[in-house]
């Protein structure tokens, strides 16, 4: 098992928080949802939406990412019911374990 973080998996998680940081994560599910103002007043909010992409994203028996796109589709869906009070059309409930902090 390695001990650090793969290249493909580090990755991962730089493009998911530059996304976040620049308004466009889940493209275009959240196109017209300005959602970073919700989360810079409420941080611990902003942690949820990382755990999801964390908690959801998988990793192969390389640690590479094999799920990237709907790890970020499902924090996307987190942030959208955050900002409007309900899931975006077709979307699953998010789950408990999407949400667990560590």
């Amino acid at each position: 098992m390695p001990s650090h973080l793969s290249h493909g998996a580090s990755g991962a998680l730089r493009r998911f928080a530059g996304w976040l940081a620049r308004g466009s994560v889940g493209h275009p599910m959240l196109e017209g949802i300005e959602y970073w103002e919700d989360l810079r007043e409420s941080p611990s909010q902003m942690e949820i939406c990382v755990a999801i992409f964390a908690n959801v994203l998988e990793l192969d028996e390389r640690g590479e990412p094999v799920n990237e796109k709907y790890a970020e589709r499902r924090a996307a869906a987190w942030l959208y019911l955050y900002c409007t009070g309900e899931l975006p059309p077709g979307e699953p409930d998010i789950e408990p374990w999407e949400c667990h902090l560590h």
